[in-house]
C-alpha cells in the first residue's frame, strides 16, 4: 500500500498490469498458434510415411524392424484389396488391429481405450493405414507451444525492473523539485527548479513558483509595513512620554492645563494613527473582504457626514452628489473608510470647497469622485503620494497632523475591491481622486 502511495509506484503497477495482461493475451495466442502447427506438421509427418509405403512394393526387413520399434509411436498396417493383411505394427498396448475397411485421408477413430489420428491411402493393389495416438501428438504439441512461449515469462522480470529503471529516470527532475524544498528552510521562497520537468509537471511548479514568488513579495510589504509602522509609532509614543512628564513637573492651573490639552492631542495622534494601520492591514492583499449589497449613494453620504464636524471647524463648504441608489457587492465600512480619507485630506490640506459624487462614468461602471479647489498635487508626485507613510506638502487646516497613511489606504481597498484609485486635476482648480470599478 506505500508503494502505491507514490507516483512511480503506481505507475509501475498500472504498467506491470498492461504488461501481465499483454504477455498473457501473447501468450495466449502463441501457445494456440504453436499447437496448431504443431497438429498440422503431424499430420504432414503422417501422410508422408502412409504415401512412402503405399508406393513400395514390399516392405524390407530393416523397415519392418524399425517399424516395428517399441518406442516407434506410429501403427501402420497395410491391406490388399481383397481385404488381406499384409503387413501390420502394433505397438506394446495395442490389442486389436486397426478397421480393415479404410477412410481415405484423414480421420479420427476410437481404439484400444484411446483416440488415434489415422491417414489412409490406397492403390490399385493395396490399401495403408498409418495411425498415431492423439494423446502423444497433443503432448508434444504442448511442450513445443510452451517452449515458444518460455522466453515470454523470462523476459517479464527483466521487463518489470527496466520499466522500474526507467520510470526513475523519468521522474528524477521531480524528485529533485522535492529536494529542492525540503532543503529549504523555514523561511526560503527561492524558485524551485525547472529544468527537464515533463510538460505535465512544469506549470504546476511554474505555477507554485509564481505563488512563492508573490509570497516573497507580500513577506517583504509586511516587514517593511511593520518597520514603518514602528518608526512612526515611535514619535508619538515618545511625545506622549515627554508630555506626561511636563504634566507631572506642571504647576496646577493654567500650565497644567495646557499640558493636559497637549497630551490630550498626542493621545488622539496616537489613537488616529492605530487606526489608520489598523484600517490599511485590512485592506492590504489577502485580507478577508466582506461582499455584501451596499448603497454606493448612500455610502457617500454617510462619509460626508463623518467628516463634516472637521470641515464645518475649518470653515470648508463640503457638498456630495449622489443619485438615489448606485447598487454594489463589497465591503462597506472598507469603501466608507476609504472615501473618508479622501475627503479628510482634502478638508486637512487647503481646500475651500469639497465636492464628493457617486455616480456612474462613461461606461456606466460606479465611481466615486472628491473635487477640491486646494493646492493640488504635482503631476511628478502623484504616484509616490500613495506610498505608505506618504505625506503631503503644506498644513492642513484643519490642525491635525497626517499619518501619511490615507491614500496607501484607499488604493489598497480600492484594489481589495476590484476598483481602481487615480489622482487628476479637478474642474475646481484643485485635485480630483477617483474610486473607479470596471465596466
Amino acid at each position: 500500500m506505500k508503494l502505491l502511495s507514490t507516483l512511480r509506484g503506481r505507475l509501475f503497477a498500472l504498467l506491470a498490469v498492461l504488461g501481465a495482461v499483454t504477455a498473457v493475451a501473447v501468450g495466449g495466442a502463441t501457445y494456440f498458434s504453436v499447437r496448431a502447427e504443431a497438429d498440422e506438421l503431424f499430420d504432414y509427418q503422417l501422410r508422408q510415411t502412409a504415401l512412402s509405403l503405399r508406393d513400395q512394393g514390399r516392405i524390407a526387413g530393416d523397415e519392418a524392424a524399425a517399424l516395428a520399434d517399441p518406442s516407434f509411436d506410429y501403427v501402420v498396417q497395410i491391406w490388399s484389396l481383397q481385404g488381406l493383411e499384409l503387413y501390420s505394427s502394433r505397438p506394446q498396448g495395442l490389442t486389436e488391429p486397426l478397421p480393415a475397411r479404410a477412410v481415405l485421408g484423414f480421420s479420427n477413430l476410437r481404439l484400444g481405450g484411446q483416440d488415434w489420428r489415422v491417414f489412409g491411402a490406397a492403390t490399385p493393389l493395396r490399401v495403408v493405414q498409418v495411425a498415431q495416438p492423439l494423446a502423444v501428438r497433443q503432448k508434444l504439441a504442448a511442450l513445443a507451444a510452451l517452449r515458444s512461449i518460455a522466453p515470454v515469462a523470462l523476459a517479464l522480470p527483466l521487463v518489470a525492473a527496466a520499466v522500474w529503471w526507467l520510470i526513475g529516470i523519468s521522474l528524477a527532475p521531480l524528485a529533485r523539485v522535492v529536494h529542492a524544498a525540503q532543503a529549504g528552510g523555514a523561511n526560503a521562497l527561492d524558485a524551485l527548479p525547472t529544468a527537464g520537468l515533463p510538460g505535465e509537471i512544469a506549470p504546476l511548479v511554474e505555477s507554485f513558483n509564481g505563488l512563492l514568488g508573490r509570497l516573497a513579495t507580500a513577506f517583504d510589504a509586511q516587514r517593511s509595513f511593520v518597520a514603518d509602522a514602528a518608526h512612526e509609532l515611535r514619535t508619538p509614543l515618545t511625545a506622549l512620554k515627554l508630555q506626561l512628564g511636563l504634566l507631572r513637573d506642571s504647576a496646577p492651573g493654567e500650565e497644567q492645563d495646557a499640558a493636559i490639552a497637549r497630551l490630550r492631542g498626542g493621545i488622539d495622534r496616537a489613537v488616529h494613527l492605530v487606526e489608520q494601520l489598523l484600517a490599511l492591514a485590512r485592506a492590504e492583499p489577502g485580507a478577508s473582504a466582506a461582499e455584501l449589497p451596499l448603497d454606493l449613494a448612500e455610502l457617500a453620504r454617510q462619509a460626508v457626514a463623518d467628516v463634516q464636524p472637521l470641515a464645518d471647524k475649518a470653515g470648508v463648504a463640503l457638498s456630495v452628489t449622489a443619485p438615489d441608489a448606485l447598487p454594489l457587492e463589497g465591503d462597506p465600512q472598507a469603501l466608507r473608510g476609504a472615501l473618508r480619507n479622501l475627503i479628510d485630506n482634502a478638508v486637512k490640506y487647503g481646500a475651500r470647497t469639497v465636492q464628493v459624487s457617486a455616480l456612474r462614468g462613461s461606461r456606466g461602471a460606479p465611481l466615486l469622485r472628491v473635487d477640491d479647489d486646494g493646492p493640488g498635487i504635482p503631476l511628478e508626485a502623484r504616484e509616490r503620494v500613495f506610498d505608505r507613510f506618504q505625506r503631503g506638502e503644506g498644513s492642513g487646516s484643519a490642525g491635525v497632523e497626517g499619518s501619511g497613511l490615507g491614500l496607501a489606504i484607499v488604493r489598497a481597498a480600492a484594489r481589495q475591491q476590484g476598483a481602481q484609485a487615480r489622482l487628476a486635476d479637478s474642474p475646481l482648480g484643485g485635485l480630483r481622486a477617483e474610486m473607479v470599478w470596471p465596466a
